[in-house]
């Protein structure tokens, strides 16, 4: 019996193909006048804003969406969470093999593999249950029943795993060994923690109104109670870094195309990557450019498992093309597969 490897063959997947993924964003984005991912003038009204003022802007723009039941989840989760294989995509297990609708749906748990269910990424009980972040997609997710009980509501953080480890330490829960922490945490897996990350990113921006005022159970473990950055510094600087070590990848592009059919708002750092380093950290300093982002990471150059291939013309740091020829404007671009600072 073949065990349940998807996540691993995945991840070898992708990182096989990697190479021609990259070359097809950059000719897939140069093709938008506007905003990434067919986001047009969405974003419009945060142009030329930094920091504290973006984040602001960030929140005036995608906190005006609608609210899905309770049960409507279950149904959305087939556009925003389904495997190549048309299975539920669980980020908590590696080894489920869930059926959209079937009778693991929202069933009774006694291990891991039992029943995936609706988790809130961000506990309720952080926000006692209130409307609209209860139903808010961006941050509910189908997981393991059994793995999700594990996890309660405790915080995410690094630890040894201590407490509990699931099906191939996928994902652990014990003593947080991340500096600035000593309680329990739950780690999820390294692939999958920069899409967590961002997910909080939304969240301290999305209730930009409403965080600072959150301090109900283990929220106090990491709420520093203050509405531009609402997490204390250990858990905001290791989100930072998990945000850099796990970059938006293709399931987070098509979680985040998902979401706007669904309850009609976008999530800011799967369609901007490295939009949190505008707003909290290194370019914090930098005006945002809604139609010219320039990301803070970038890929110098585009390695096939043969020859490299590099797309003709000028690319800006996220992938849009900006030309044939040489900008006038400012800035670090790629060409040619060289990163190439324009003064």
């Amino acid at each position: 019996v073949r065990k349940n490897n998807y996540h691993t063959d995945m991840k070898r997947k992708n990182f096989k193909h990697w190479g021609l993924f990259i070359a097809l964003q950059f000719i897939t984005l140069s093709l938008f006048a506007q905003g990434p991912n067919n986001t047009g003038t969405y974003y419009q009204n945060a142009n030329g804003k930094k920091g504290k003022a973006l984040k602001t802007a960030m929140f005036n723009i995608i906190s005006k969406h609608s609210q899905l039941s309770y049960d409507e989840l279950w149904t959305a989760f087939k556009t925003t969470d389904k495997r190549e294989d048309g299975k539920v995509w669980d980020m908590y297990s590696d080894k489920t093999n869930y059926v959209f609708g079937s009778s693991a749906q929202g069933a009774n748990y006694r291990k891991e593999g039992d029943s995936y269910n609706r988790e809130h990424s961000f506990p309720k009980s952080w926000f006692n249950d209130a409307k609209p972040m209860y139903t808010d997609l961006v941050h509910l997710v189908p997981t393991d029943g059994y793995v999700n009980n594990r996890r309660g509501n405790l915080p995410f953080g690094e630890t040894d795993g201590d407490t509990y480890k699931s099906h191939n330490s996928f994902c652990k829960v014990g003593t947080c060994t991340y500096p600035g922490y000593r309680g329990d945490v739950f780690e999820p897996n390294d692939m999958y923690k920069g899409d967590f990350a961002r997910i909080y990113f939304y969240m301290a921006t999305a209730y930009e109104d409403k965080i600072a005022n959150w301090n109900t159970g283990e929220f106090a473990s990491i709420a520093s109670y203050d509405f531009y950055k609402p997490y204390k510094d250990w858990q905001m600087k290791m989100l930072m870094e998990w945000s850099k070590k796990d970059p938006v990848s293709q399931k987070g592009i098509s979680r985040g195309k998902g979401i706007p059919s669904l309850q009609a708002n976008r999530t800011p750092f799967v369609d901007y990557p490295g939009l949190e380093e505008y707003i909290w950290g290194s370019m914090q300093n930098v005006a945002f450019s809604y139609d010219n982002y320039q990301g803070v990471t970038s890929i110098p150059f585009i390695e096939f498992e043969a020859e490299p291939i590099y797309p003709k013309g000028w690319y800006n740091l996220n992938g849009q093309k900006v030309g044939e020829e040489c900008p006038t404007q400012k800035g670090i671009y790629i060409h040619n597969g060289k990163k190439i600072v324009v003064e």
